[in-house]
């Protein structure tokens, strides 16, 4: 059984719970800091607390899990076009600022997210004195505490990454400090680095028997991933081919095994975060993303949110024998039962489409896992304000119920379907960028098609019945193929869509269009269209220099003030 470590208000002045079998610790009861930090099991407790905000929930007074979820569907996916708010207007109405690029600081989604970060920094500070205590001492090897302490730093330096990439300038919070009133004008990214290669020095490439603790590669990616934030390709390509050439990573036989419950710390996982249901509390399961479900009669129960958006859904169509439509694919939608009766008859699109689709996006006459076909409006909130579609990465398969999820509660949507900070594809994927950005297209190509390879296992379409339950036609490219790896520029655009196929609903796609430099001009196009048929989104625009970032919160800078002048300083977007 996985249990909470310490009670709350003794740890930190908050609650945190475990999450996998490393985290299997027995509760201690009445203790502090102090007494934790003078052993190994304690310095263990407050490391495994660390990890407890991979998950982005650290307890309710931190703010509503939503938006600080792992998956980062708010950020990533709503704001970056891969889905709509969904559920209906009045319900989480504070994401819908967020999706038109026009949040400002007083919003408690970019509170949460926000306070659950530093919170998480709080806690690697912690672990890093005790480790470093103990060391120092003689209590544990070295060997052991620099392992220890190359976890906590990863992530320290996970952290401190993500909040850049939400917030622009923010502090830097380590070990030493006093008070952390220190400003945010400085570039932490040299410090965030410095973690990150302490990491990669002193972490194992496995941790046998208990997964869930970060790697070498998990750090190496990381690492990797700074130097692609900067537009660094070549200084970021030595950590990707590394762990490309460890060995260690594999891609899964079929694309779906990566979002089922019973596919857990696979091969193809290089940092997810653990969770574990029917244990006493929901805190530890994937609290984040409970509310994106279909609204009504499916898994879950509730509540609407995360709904794909149709522009997503046109990206998954094919030409010829198999390849994207780079250039037009939105120049028409994918027919969906958009104002079709649930009684009334509807017959799904037959044209051709990338078998990813059906486990990306639940579609109505699809079969959605083992639930039976999407039955379309009736599993949607509303289908006038948040379209017709459903999300399905994050969800259970029906005869999991129970085992893979909770069994009471308010929803049955709280499931141990761990979320997947890291896969292998997204580690090829960013290799061919860097490999096209070296204008070396025959590796890039190399990398792309191994995602589309598996993509292409005929093992892994969704099936009705015997058959295929779509039309899905897709191929590897070919060599110099005119329109996709005839050129750079033609690369580039392949390998950027095929992230958008393989990541889709994942969190990535808003923070992989700021750091190409083309957010404002996606998201404006994507307005112009989606504003027909989401009316509420008639108006919204991405304006560059300013909403690549979301405000700083107004509670922090207030917070961060001496002598009554706050050292926080306010980003562009607040401005």
């Amino acid at each position: 059984m996985k249990k909470s470590i310490v009670s709350v208000a003794l740890l930190l002045g908050i609650a945190f719970s475990c999450k996998d079998s490393f985290l299997e610790t027995a509760p201690y009861g009445s203790t502090n800091e102090a007494v934790l930090s003078s052993n190994e099991k304690g310095a263990d407790a407050l490391l495994i607390a660390a990890y407890s905000n991979l998950d982005g929930f650290s307890g309710w007074e931190n703010g509503t899990p939503w938006g600080s979820a792992a998956s980062d569907w708010t950020f990533g996916s709503i704001a970056g076009g891969d889905a709509y708010k969904g559920s209906e207007a009045n319900d989480q109405p504070d994401i819908t600022p967020i999706e038109r690029h026009e949040a400002n600081e007083n919003n408690p989604y970019l509170e949460a997210y926000w306070r659950t970060y530093f919170d998480g920094i709080s806690r690697c500070n912690k672990a890093i004195n005790a480790w470093a205590a103990l060391k120092e001492k003689g209590v544990v090897t070295a060997d052991k505490a620099d392992k220890r302490l190359g976890e906590a730093k990863f992530l320290r330096g996970y952290y401190h990454l993500n909040l850049t990439k939400h917030y622009g300038k923010v502090p830097f919070i380590d070990e030493t400090l006093a008070d952390v009133r220190i400003g945010n004008e400085a570039d932490i990214t040299p410090k965030i680095k410095e973690d990150l290669d302490f990491a990669i020095s002193k972490l194992p490439t496995t941790h046998p028997g208990e997964p869930g603790r970060a790697t070498k590669g998990a750090a190496q990616v990381v690492r990797a991933y700074t130097e692609l934030w900067a537009g660094n390709y070549a200084a970021a390509k030595p950590y990707l081919d590394a762990v490309i050439a460890s060995g260690v990573y594999s891609l899964n036989a079929t694309f779906h095994e990566n979002f089922n419950p019973a596919y857990r710390n696979t091969s193809e996982s290089v940092l997810e975060v653990q969770q574990s249901v029917n244990n006493g509390t929901d805190d530890n399961a994937n609290n984040g993303d409970v509310l994106n479900f279909p609204y009504n009669g499916g898994p879950g129960g509730c509540c609407g949110f995360h709904q794909p958006s149709q522009n997503l859904v046109n990206a998954f169509k094919t030409l010829g024998t198999g390849v994207p439509d780079l250039a037009s694919y939105n120049s028409s939608d994918v027919t969906s039962d958009q104002g079709v009766a649930p009684t009334a008859s509807f017959t799904p699109y037959a044209g051709q489409l990338d078998p990813r689709l059906d486990w990306t996006v639940g579609r109505r006459g699809i079969p959605y896992l083992d639930w039976g076909k999407h039955p379309g409006a009736s599993w949607v909130r509303d289908q006038v304000y948040g379209g017709p579609y459903s999300p399905i990465k994050n969800v259970y398969y029906k005869s999991q119920e129970g085992n893979n999820t909770t069994t009471s509660g308010w929803t049955k949507g709280f499931n141990n379907n761990n979320v997947k900070l890291i896969r292998y594809a997204d580690v090829l994927l960013m290799a061919a960028e860097c490999e096209v950005e070296a204008n070396n297209l025959s590796k890039a190509l190399e990398y792309v098609n191994k995602v589309r390879k598996r993509a292409a296992n005929p093992a892994g379409f969704v099936k009705d019945g015997g058959s295929n339950a779509a039309n899905y036609v897709i191929r590897e490219y070919t060599s110099g193929e005119a329109g996709y790896f005839d050129n750079q520029a033609n690369a580039r655009a392949a390998v950027r869509f095929e992230r958008r196929l393989e990541l889709g609903m994942e969190g990535h796609r808003f923070f992989d269009l700021v750091r190409w430099g083309v957010a404002a001009a996606e998201k404006n196009a994507y307005f112009a269209v989606e504003k027909t048929k989401r009316t509420y989104l008639t108006g919204a625009a991405f304006v560059s220099g300013k909403d690549e970032v979301v405000p700083i919160p107004r509670k922090a800078i207030t917070q961060s003030a001496k002598d009554g002048v706050p050292t926080l300083k306010q980003n562009q977007a607040g401005s």
